[in-house]
C-alpha cells in the first residue's frame, strides 16, 4: 500500500518545501498539498514551475490539493465556483488526480434535504469543471456536530445521487469514528467511491465531543483501524493509498522531520496490523 503525507500533521511547524524534503527521505510516495495556506506560502517564494521540477525529478508526487472549504448552502456559489476552477487548475499543472472539497461547518441549522439538494448541486458543476482536465472530486465529510455533512452514510447518499465516476469520498477514520457512521453501511458500500484513506487515531472522547485536536498516532488510540482498513479493503477501496493526517497541538512542539518519520512509523504498523489480523 502506497503512503501519503497529509499536510495538517506538521501544520504549525513545518512549510511545503520541508515537508517535501523530509516526506522525500523518509520514503512517502504522495502528499497532500494544502491550498489554504501551505501552498500560498510556498508561491511567496517559489513558482509553480518550481513544484512541478521537484515533483518530476523527485520520487514524492502529489495526489491532492487540500482542500476547498466550504462548498454547499453558500449565498457566494460564484466565487466558490472560481475558487474551485483554481485548484483545478493547480491540480492539473502538477498533476495531482484529486481536489479535495469539505463541507459548510455552520452553527445554522440546516434541514439534510437542503444540504444535499445544495451538495449535488455543486458536486455536479464541479465535476464538469475537473472531468474537462481530468482531475477528480472527492468529498470529505467531517465528524463534527457542527458539519453540514458528518457521517460517512450522508457522503456516501450524496455522492450516490451524484453518480459520476469522477466524484467519489475521502474516508477519514477519525471522522467515521467521531460521529459514529454505520459500520454495517460502510460493509455494503461501494469502495471505488472511495478516492482517498486518511488515517488517524484518537483519544476516547464520547460521540459529538471529538475535534481535530484529538487525533493521535496511528494505533495508539481507540479507533479499531484493522477492522476499517480490512473493511474498506473488502469493499473495493482501489486506489491502494493510505493518507496520514494529525491535527495534534504537541506534534506541532515537535521536529517536523521527526513528526513526519513518526507517523510513517505509527502508519506502517497499523497497515501491517490490518494485513495480519
Amino acid at each position: 500500500m502506497k503512503l501519503c503525507y497529509n499536510q495538517a500533521t506538521t501544520l504549525e511547524n513545518s512549510n511545503l518545501a520541508k515537508d517535501l524534503e523530509y516526506c522525500e527521505k523518509h520514503g512517502y510516495d504522495y502528499i497532500e498539498i494544502r491550498t489554504m495556506d501551505k501552498l500560498p506560502e510556498y508561491l511567496r517564494d517559489h513558482s509553480m514551475e518550481e513544484l512541478q521540477d521537484y515533483f518530476q525529478n523527485h520520487h514524492i508526487k502529489p495526489i491532492a490539493l487540500n482542500a476547498l472549504v466550504y462548498f454547499n448552502n453558500r449565498e457566494d456559489e460564484e466565487q466558490v465556483i472560481e475558487e474551485f476552477k483554481t485548484m483545478v487548475d493547480n491540480a492539473n499543472e502538477l498533476g495531482a488526480a484529486y481536489v479535495v472539497v469539505v463541507p459548510l461547518v455552520t452553527d445554522q441549522a440546516l434541514l439534510k434535504e437542503d444540504i444535499k439538494v445544495s451538495a449535488v448541486s455543486m458536486l455536479n458543476q464541479f465535476a464538469d469543471i475537473a472531468e474537462a482536465q481530468d482531475v477528480k472530486v472527492a468529498l470529505e465529510f467531517v465528524g463534527h456536530p457542527e458539519c453540514t455533512i458528518n457521517t460517512f452514510e450522508q457522503a456516501y447518499d450524496i455522492i450516490d445521487t451524484v453518480d459520476r465516476k469522477s466524484v467519489g469520498l475521502v474516508f477519514d477514520c477519525f471522522h467515521f469514528h467521531a460521529m459514529n457512521s454505520d459500520f454495517e453501511f460502510l460493509k455494503k458500500a461501494d469502495g471505488e467511491k472511495i478516492f482517498i484513506l486518511h488515517i488517524d487515531d484518537t483519544e476516547d472522547y464520547p460521540i459529538g465531543v471529538l475535534r481535530d485536536e484529538h487525533r493521535v498516532w496511528p494505533g495508539e488510540g481507540v479507533i479499531d483501524l484493522e477492522k476499517l482498513l480490512q473493511t474498506v479493503k473488502e469493499i473495493g477501496y482501489k486506489e491502494d493509498l493510505v493518507s496520514v493526517e494529525l491535527f495534534r497541538p504537541e506534534y506541532y512542539q515537535m521536529p517536523a522531520e521527526e513528526v513526519i518519520r513518526k507517523a510513517k512509523e505509527t502508519t506502517l504498523e497499523s497497515i501491517a496490523a490490518s494485513i495480519h489480523s
